[in-house]
């Protein structure tokens, strides 16, 4: 009984230890943040966007000298300069003595590369999102100019709309995402956000439409209507009340999770020749989730889990779209079939 209640008190003092370094870290960075806003400096070193005001014009000057728009986008202002020197002198005195890296503002401490916030994460997301419109344009030109069309001209495989959809939700959030981890601003971070949950949440229809086998058009509209005004709400949620960063991850966590158990039931019973490529993104898929749980600290500054995850995410894009193209032509050619 006293060994449990040694091991309760010694958990809890450990928590209040982590607690303790983390508001000890925040105070000091924020009073070095302060200092710097005032002086535009952080020890010798010195920021020309500190001679900037709110407003984008030098300070006691006259109009005309304000800053260049050009040098507007790719600058950062003097809070954003001050945050992150702050937070690399905290760090280098926190590695002196043996201490890990804890988070800023939310955020882990990576090091900017030519103005970059996370050039590893802007790098993976370009590659994501030439990878997402590759499978879309292969997709295209298989359903609409390799395979067998209706004398309608309309495609034989019935869920040719809803993975253009897909493509095109797909793209956008990788686009933003492409944005935001290159420079974090409110609305960067809004976009790249509200993006991911809609493309999240779709693919969460699409996959219950696809495994289930639904086909006709007022049970797609009974399962894709719930699902539509809870991602509507979430997201009304975020942009206008609150952007809360755990509940929107948990969201969606589940509806990936969600996802892989519809297809993971789905490849387990199906006779589908392409069943294994499912099988494949399922796994990977769970990888994915277990990167995303184990949020730990970059490496040398610069690749953390969310990179990790960006990084199974190319190949688990590949593995998608090649077997959309393999599940067209299966469906295609079974159907027709069925009509000889």
């Amino acid at each position: 009984m006293r060994k449990e209640q040694r091991n309760v008190y010694s958990g809890i003092t450990e928590c209040l230890v982590v607690v303790v370094v983390h508001l000890e870290g925040c105070s000091l960075t924020q009073a070095c943040v302060e200092q710097c806003e005032k002086t535009g400096c952080v020890q010798d070193q010195c920021f020309p966007n500190c001679q900037f005001s709110a407003d984008r014009k030098l300070l006691d000057s006259a109009w005309y000298a304000q800053e260049p728009l050009y040098l507007q986008w790719k600058e950062w202002n003097c809070r954003s300069d001050c945050r992150y020197h702050c937070m690399l002198l905290r760090e280098e005195g926190r590695q002196k003595l043996g201490g890990k890296p804890i988070k800023y503002h939310g955020k882990w401490p990576l090091q900017r590369v030519l103005g970059i916030q996370e050039p590893v994460s802007v790098a993976l997301s370009t590659l994501n999102l030439a990878v997402q419109f590759h499978g879309w344009l292969s997709f295209i030109i298989l359903v609409y100019y390799k395979l067998p069309l209706r004398p309608n001209g309309k495609s034989y495989y019935e869920y040719t709309g809803l993975w253009h959809v897909y493509g095109i939700l797909s793209m956008n959030s990788w686009f933003w995402s492409f944005i935001f981890h290159g420079r974090y601003l409110v609305l960067t971070e809004r976009l790249y956000y509200s993006s991911h949950v809609a493309w999240v949440g779709f693919t969460l229809m699409l996959s219950i439409l696809r495994s289930l086998n639904i086909r006709a058009e007022a049970s797609r509209v009974m399962v894709a209507a719930p699902l539509i005004a809870f991602v509507i709400t979430h997201l009304l949620f975020l942009n206008l009340v609150e952007l809360e960063y755990v509940l929107n991850t948990v969201v969606v966590l589940v509806m990936v999770a969600v996802q892989y158990l519809f297809w993971a039931i789905w490849a387990g019973l199906s006779r589908h020749p392409s069943r294994w490529k499912m099988w494949a993104v399922i796994v990977g898929g769970i990888l994915s989730i277990l990167m995303a749980i184990y949020d730990f600290p970059p490496y040398k500054g610069f690749v953390d889990a969310h990179a990790f995850w960006q990084a199974i995410a190319v190949l688990l894009s590949y593995l998608r779209w090649s077997f959309v193209r393999d599940d067209a032509e299966f469906l295609t050619s079974t159907l027709i079939n069925k009509l000889k």
